[in-house]
């Protein structure tokens, strides 16, 4: 069955003559990419910068190329681009961009020190609670986590005091507080993802996290009303099959099936996008432990979030696969990390 073309696709040569209606479309895309959770408009925004020559790339435009590469899991060439911009760019907003964009890459991947280092170069160019949330972040999963928590939530408390923030830097200081307080294992993370919904309720990234959350809760009414409506979203929608499958619900056959078929087209194309929500539907839902493992060890070889890593240490327990159980358990030594969300490290 051919794909439906979202409606109103965007007409991706329309109004992109110049550098910056270039930027400026491509920006909406990669938004609506996010918002939407329809990985589609990554395919539009791909098509839309590689028209443009390397010669003719502005600051802005190699940005948000490394943005749109990092959103396809392309690493290294997102990398690539954003060191380009900080080491010949004079453009103080772009280098700004550049460094906050280069530092959560680094998080993702598990490269704390280099990130540690981008967030402080991000302090001294742009101090604030942007930057403050981007070293809590990077100290919570090197240190203490409790210690992070308090000292970001101070900073938020204080900075209130003097000016109100403006709600870009409020909304993301309360994400994070919400991340670090779920690593912690401390029940304000709901709190702060609830507060970050209620502002934009299309942020994906904050809903999984919170439905993710009430999963974890065994809240499951709770996780079907925050899934609700976002059954083509592949992490809610995980996490929707998950509630389904433990509850006996009489929708969960019919949202299995869809997602098994989609993830069965994605891999014979080659565009399995979300490696984690596959291997984790296959752990979780369709009791195939090997399987999950194959894709949980090919995910965590690019993204070691908290999520990545504990599903890697549950799907190598799951398969009896001690050398890969023990291996993430030496990983997480290594950088000193500890998190509530990993029971299974503690074995």
């Amino acid at each position: 069955m051919l794909a439906e073309l979202p409606r109103n696709a965007p007409d991706i040569r329309q109004n992109t003559g110049s550098a910056e209606e270039a930027g400026n479309h491509l920006q909406r895309l990669i938004t609506q990419a996010r918002t939407s959770g329809d990985p589609r408009y990554l395919g539009y925004a791909q098509t839309l910068i590689n028209e443009w020559s390397e010669e003719h790339l502005t600051d802005r435009l190699r940005v948000l190329r490394a943005t749109l590469r990092q959103s396809l899991h392309q690493f290294e060439p997102a990398r690539s681009d954003l060191e380009q911009v900080l080491t010949t760019s004079s453009d103080a907003e772009q280098r700004i961009q550049a460094r906050l964009t280069l530092a959560n890459l680094e998080l993702v991947q598990g490269r704390y020190d280099v990130a540690i280092k981008q967030c402080k170069a991000l302090q001294a160019d742009y101090p604030g609670l942007v930057a403050a949330s981007c070293l809590a972040s990077a100290e919570a999963r090197t240190a203490n986590p409790e210690q992070a928590y308090a000292s970001l939530a101070l900073a938020l408390v204080e900075t209130s005091k003097r000016q109100r923030p403006d709600s870009t830097s409020r909304l993301w200081t309360e994400g994070t507080l919400g991340d670090i307080a779920a690593q912690a294992g401390l029940p304000q993370a709901q709190v702060h993802w609830h507060r970050v919904l209620v502002a934009t309720p299309d942020d994906l990234y904050i809903r999984a996290q919170l439905a993710d959350w009430h999963l974890a809760q065994t809240n499951f009414e709770r996780v079907l009303t925050l899934t609700d409506g976002f059954d083509t979203v592949d992490t809610l929608a995980v996490i929707r099959a998950i509630a389904m499958a433990r509850m006996g619900h009489p929708d969960s056959d019919g949202l299995n099936d869809r997602l098994r078929q989609r993830f069965q087209e994605a891999r014979w194309r080659g565009a399995l996008l979300h490696a984690r929500d596959a291997a984790r539907f296959l752990l979780d839902v369709d009791g195939q432990p090997q399987e999950a493992l194959e894709l949980a060890i090919e995910n965590w070889q690019n993204q070691r979030e908290p999520l990545d890593t504990r599903l890697l240490l549950r799907s190598s327990l799951a398969a009896n696969d001690i050398a890969e159980y023990q291996n993430v358990r030496d990983w997480l030594r290594e950088q000193g990390q500890r998190d509530a969300r990993y029971p299974e490290f503690e074995q």
